[in-house]
This record gives C-alpha cells, structure tokens and sequence, in this order.
C-alpha cells in the first residue's frame, strides 16, 4: 500500500505535468499566431475589379482558312447623339441633340503584352446563322450610339451581343447567292434570335435579297475596315466626380477592355448591356483612360474632360487588320 507521502507525491508529479503541457500548449499558439501574421495576404486587390470573359468556342463558327475582307470600304458614321440613357433593343431610336467636344486630348498607342480578352466574335472565324431584316428608324439601337449617318447597320443576337462586347464590330456579310456586304453592330436582336443570327436594317438587306423575302441564309466574319474616323470618348449624362459611365465611338476595332487611371496603377471597368464602362464610386472618372481592342492594341489617352453627354474625339484610332 502507498503511504501518504507517496502518495503525495504523486500528486505533485501528475500536478507538474498538467502544469507543463498547459504551458507547452499555450506557446505553440502563441508561435502559430505569429506566422499567421508574417504570411503575405493573398486575398484580392479591393481597389481592382476585373471582369473576366471566359474564351470559348464561337457558336456555329469554323476557323476560317484567310481572314475575311470587306468587298468595299464602310463609311464611318458621324458624331453619334448623345442620349441620357440607355437606348431601347427596339429600332428607331430617337437621339437628342448632337454634341461637341471641344478639349485636345492625348493620346498614346500601344500593343499590349497580353493577348486580348477573346469573346464568341473572334478574329478569322466564320460565322453560320441567318439574316433577318427590321426598320432601323435613324440607326440608334441598344449600343447607344445615337443615329446613324449610314444605313449599313445591324443588331446582333442576344448571344453574340455578349453584354455589348459586339458594340460597334464590323462584319462582313455574305449570302448564298454571292452577294455581300459589311455593316456596323449598333443594336442587339433579342430572343427569338438565335446565335449566328444578324438583324439587319431594311437598307442592308436589300443589298442582299428582296425585303420581301424577309429571311434568307448567311455566313459572316468579322473585319477591320479603312475609315477616316479617330475614335471618341462620351461620358454618360449623370456622370461625376463620384460615378460616371465612359462610352467609346468610332472605333475601327471591337473594345475588350477600358481601364481608368488611379494613381497607382490601372483599374478595369466593366461593361454594361448598354454599352457603358462603369466606375461605380468615381474611382478614374475625368483620369486617364487605357483602351484596348480585340487585337490586343492599347490607345492611352489623357485630357478628357469630365463632361457628361459631350463626344469628344481622341484624335486616334486603332491599326488596321
């Protein structure tokens, strides 16, 4: 039998043990908390937002064995008019009057160092779909551009359309019978309108077929076609130190991508379905603005000002493809 002094100490052990690990317990803590705080953050810049468009395959396109031409040279449209929102999917659009921009922005031109953002509508691929015909009234439709001083417009499909990525895209445009034409994307043709699909103004169809046909079998591409037209910067009505929407006109080339400058680096805006690049808490609004087009050309352009509802010109314009 232990006696009480063995007993006793045993006690004393058992007590200086629990005592120990508690202690050895409580300093691994300590130490694992401290590495916690050394590791770098790895969670997102809060002062970026990027939008990502995934780069799948084009619905109903096949590589294309050249790239496609334009049988003839589109006449760019003229200072597009202003409007206050965003226009409806419904042709004949009326635009308010036509501004002015009177600022002499600069503008730097160069090619980025990584591949543009691809959408459905890709350089060198044939598309496969159908064309429709709709009375376009003066041409202003859902990309907000305003009227049109040429006819040779479209709406693309809801699926094409891609949030408005297809804004101002030029395509080549041939039917069955050899006839062909190109025209500028200015509105969307929402469902029932299939992927591949082009509604086009009654002007640009009758290049084609007869109006009276109404539908007819296509294959289109996109192009870049010659134009004497610099591309334009529009804020849009309501805009501020604290929010504003950008818009850009007359680009020869489909926009992947506008950025704002902050200081301290770029920041991405995303893109409405009306053809809008936001800054929801100002941040860049009146700044610098980057531009980049679906060939992976930058324009960066400084000097304009934050004028709500004022085109003003770059006096730049992307490269030829």
């Amino acid at each position: 039998m232990q006696t009480a002094r063995q007993a006793a100490r045993q006690r004393r052990r058992r007590h200086r043990q629990l005592v120990g690990t508690t202690v050895a317990l409580a300093a691994a803590g300590v130490v694992t908390a401290l590495v916690m705080m050394l590791l770098p953050d790895r969670g997102t810049d809060g002062t970026s937002v990027a939008v990502a468009h995934a780069a799948g395959t084009p619905a109903g396109a096949t590589p294309a064995t050249a790239t496609p031409s334009s049988t003839g040279t589109p006449t760019a449209t003229g200072t597009p008019t202003a409007t206050a929102s965003p226009t409806s999917k419904a042709s004949g659009n009326t635009g308010s009057k036509r501004p002015s921009g009177t600022s002499t922005p600069r503008a730097a031109r160069t090619t980025s160092t990584t591949a543009a953002s691809a959408g459905r509508i890709r350089p060198g691929s044939t598309y496969t779909g159908v064309a429709t015909v709709y009375e376009a009234g003066d041409g202003d439709g859902a990309c907000g551009f305003g009227p049109s001083s040429d006819m040779m417009i479209a709406a693309m499909n809801t699926t094409d359309y891609e949030t408005s990525r297809a804004c101002g895209a030029y395509v080549h445009v041939r039917a069955a019978n050899g006839a062909s034409i190109t025209v500028r994307i200015t509105n969307e043709c929402p469902l029932p309108c299939a992927p591949g699909q082009l509604d086009l103004s009654q002007q640009a169809f009758a290049k084609l077929a007869d109006l009276k046909v109404g539908r007819i079998p296509i294959t289109w591409s996109l192009v870049s076609p010659s134009t004497s037209q610099t591309l334009s910067i529009r804020y849009k009505t309501g805009s501020s130190p604290y929010w504003c929407g950008i818009q850009t006109i007359g680009q020869r080339n489909p926009v992947t991508r506008l950025e704002v400058s902050t200081g301290s680096g770029w920041r991405q805006l995303p893109r409405t379905s009306y053809n809008y690049f936001l800054s929801a808490d100002g941040t860049g609004c009146g700044s610098t603005i980057r531009i980049t087009d679906i060939y992976g050309e930058q324009l960066t352009v400084s000097g304009i000002a934050l004028r709500p509802n004022v085109v003003q010109s770059t006096q730049v314009q992307f490269a030829r493809h």
